[in-house]
């Protein structure tokens, strides 16, 4: 996949969850696979609530390790 598809990919499932992109800068010192894995779990329209606290869990999982 380039990095225009990955970066469309992303962004396609930013909108399937319901999330601006343009306001979520926490994505941006995550590694991309963390984010889509994170994306991938949420229902559509979840929120950016519902994103960044899912995102939380797994930064912290990830630092345990």
């Amino acid at each position: 996949m380039s990095q225009t598809e990955r970066f469309e990919h992303l962004l396609h499932e930013f909108e399937r969850v319901g999330v601006d992109p343009n306001t979520i800068s926490a994505g941006l010192a995550v590694r991309e696979d963390d984010v889509l894995r994170v994306l991938a779990a949420l229902p559509d329209g979840a929120g950016p609530e519902a994103f960044l606290s899912k995102l939380r869990l797994v930064m912290t999982e990830a630092a345990k390790s």
